[in-house]
């Protein structure tokens, strides 16, 4: 593919892709137990990016990288997207994502917490961002599952602590970083799977197809796609999936999985999609904190 073509064509992989992962992990958790679910595709795709990447000569993480990469994966990987994973099996997956887009307010709330500085545009934002949260959860169709939408809530809080973790773990350099966190976090969650007392499950044809896709699309195409834009493209327009993702995934999920959207549904979208833009323009501020002042929009191979 041409160059010219490269940038539209990961914008676009980045806009559909992950902005659809979250109906298809509902497809998926439809037939299979969801720390289940979520550990097959993270084990599959950690092991074969790994095995790309030691084929290619690069080295193998040391002890000290393996344990940061645990580490990390607990809140980024286990607790973040396990959860995510079970929640959908009780809301939609739109709202869902909604929920998720506040993962940058999450981050620059624990950067704030762990001795960081914000500016005063950025704690407004954090304030829209999370009335927005509030309104959906309180007032918008997660209403009805008190349950669900407390642990959606959980699961972006847990994502965007194990970002902020993974910035300061000594993972190894470059994508085997992302390799060793997937390994680990899936291996983890399968322990858990057996915790909760999953039954070993064959998933359907649909829901085998739905964890293909969050494997190879999901992880490994979309990841490929972030890191050219990381690259070749501004840092805004590489993150600017953060504000296209909530509105990709609401309107499949009605469009494709019959979910509901309420009017306050709406109004928070638009208030936690201010909320990241209010902080993102704050910190790409001249006058803004530069010392691990990075704290969102924010992702990994893992969404």
């Amino acid at each position: 593919m041409r160059p010219r073509f490269l940038l539209p064509a990961c914008l676009g992989v980045l806009y559909v892709v992950w902005g659809s992962t979250y109906l298809v992990q509902r497809i998926a958790v439809a037939s299979m137990p969801p720390l289940q679910m979520a550990a097959l595709r993270f084990v599959i795709s950690g092991a074969l990016l790994y095995a790309a990447l030691r084929a290619t000569g690069t080295p193998a993480p040391t002890r000290r990288a393996w344990i940061a990469a645990t580490a990390s994966a607990v809140p980024l990987i286990v607790t973040g997207m396990g959860t995510a994973a079970v929640a959908l099996t009780l809301v939609p997956s739109g709202l869902a994502a909604l929920v998720f887009g506040s993962v940058p307010l999450w981050a620059a709330l624990f950067h704030r917490l762990s001795g960081g500085r914000l500016r005063r545009l950025e704690m407004v934002g954090l304030g829209v961002g999370f009335a927005g949260v509030v309104l959906v959860a309180a007032r918008g169709a997660l209403r009805a599952e008190p349950t669900g939408a407390a642990l959606v809530v959980l699961a972006a809080a847990s994502y965007a602590l194990g970002c902020v973790a993974t910035r300061r773990a000594p993972l190894s350099p470059g994508v085997m970083g992302t390799a060793s966190q997937m390994l680990a976090g899936g291996a983890i969650l399968a322990i858990g799977s057996l915790v909760r007392g999953e039954p070993l499950a064959v998933p359907s044809a649909r829901a085998a197809a739905a964890v293909a896709y969050l494997i190879v699309l999901g992880s490994l195409l979309a990841y490929s796609a972030f890191g050219w834009l990381l690259k070749n493209a501004s840092p805004a327009l590489a993150t600017s999936y953060a504000y296209v993702n909530p509105v990709m995934a609401l309107a499949l999920g009605v469009a494709f999985g019959g979910e509901r959207f309420t009017p306050a549904d709406g109004a928070g979208l638009v208030l936690v999609l201010a909320a990241v833009a209010l902080v993102g323009w704050a910190q790409r501020s001249p006058s803004a904190p530069a010392q691990g002042a990075s704290v969102g929009p924010i992702s990994t191979a893992t969404r």
